[in-house]
């Protein structure tokens, strides 16, 4: 039996298509909609619409490029506004079964995609040269692979930070990790992620990104959006530009409970000093951490906000 056979097509809400991964034991998406997934929480938030209309160039970091949803969906907004824009994209993936396998299963037909040729070839051949575009997927552990991209240089205008859920996949989630991924950020840059975990928004604090949240999709549960923090401000926006795109009021502050919840228990990250631990080891470095916190336990934050269910 061919890997390709083990992911077969889930239909979500919004008509499009994810696989399960066995593995993992999640969906690729969120069953409210996998395609509306990679607009609304990845594509939307990173203000790519808007940077098309004034940089010649963007560069996109596509942390866990799975289906090729998000890359997919970033390629068509850029070229929509702007069709001259000329887009570097690195994709980091660990199992090229699961791009081919949506290429396989004709996923992007769903989708009356234009662009499928080019997700083809980099989902078999993990590159791709045109006029306009220069995309590669780098195979592996992306714990390694961002090593290679920030040997490169590179410096992305928008990175999709996508991995499984930090219980599943706690290793991509580390604050070591993400600190990594902030040396790949733009000055002017802006990283999402559909998780608004307080262990994940506390390690990106923790790499001296500013945060915000997203609205929610398809869910109570928001999102989350950082940057770079360039007025020393810790944790906050303080209102200063960053580039041309982002302005005082991007993206709305989090939320009263949302502050304490990063205050609480929950809060304390993920930990991967050598950037090798397995996900089991990471695990329990963070319950030993938890037990012995003098933080407030998250079920006295839970009860004190109960009437909003974050999803947390």
């Amino acid at each position: 039996m061919s890997e390709l056979d083990n992911f077969t097509p889930e239909l979500t809400a919004d008509g499009s298509f994810t696989f399960f991964s066995q593995e993992f034991g999640e969906a690729f998406h969120s069953h409210y909609g996998a395609r509306q997934e990679s607009f609304l929480k990845f594509v939307e938030p990173t203000q790519l619409a808007l940077k098309a209309k004034y940089k010649p160039m963007l560069r996109l970091l596509d942390v866990c490029y799975g289906l090729g949803y998000n890359t997919a969906a970033a390629l068509q907004t850029i070229w929509s506004v702007n069709p001259n824009c000329y887009i570097e994209v690195i994709g980091l993936e660990i199992n090229t079964a699961v791009p081919q396998s949506a290429i396989a299963h004709h996923l992007f037909e769903n989708w009356g995609y234009e662009y499928t040729n080019i997700l083809t070839h980099l989902a078999y051949e993990q590159k791709v040269q045109t006029n306009r575009l220069q995309a590669r997927l780098l195979i592996g552990d992306a714990r390694t692979t961002v090593q290679e991209v920030y040997g490169l240089g590179f410096q992305a205008d928008a990175i999709f930070l996508d991995p499984f859920s930090p219980p599943q996949c706690p290793q991509l989630w580390t604050i070591e990790f993400i600190q990594l991924l902030t040396l790949c950020l733009q000055n002017d840059g802006i990283l999402a992620t559909y998780s608004c975990a307080a262990a994940v928004r506390s390690a990106l604090l923790a790499a001296g990104l500013q945060i915000g949240s997203t609205p929610p999709v398809g869910r109570r549960s928001p999102g989350t959006v950082a940057v770079h923090n360039l007025n020393g401000e810790v944790g906050s926006w303080g209102g200063r530009e960053l580039g041309r795109t982002i302005t005082p009021s991007f993206p709305p502050p989090l939320s009263q409970a949302e502050r304490e919840h990063l205050l609480t228990r929950a809060a304390i990250p993920y930990r991967d000093p050598q950037l090798t631990d397995s996900a089991e080891v990471i695990l329990r470095r963070r319950q030993q951490e938890q037990q012995a916190s003098s933080l407030e336990p998250t079920s006295h934050w839970r009860k004190r906000w109960q009437s909003n269910n974050f999803g947390f």
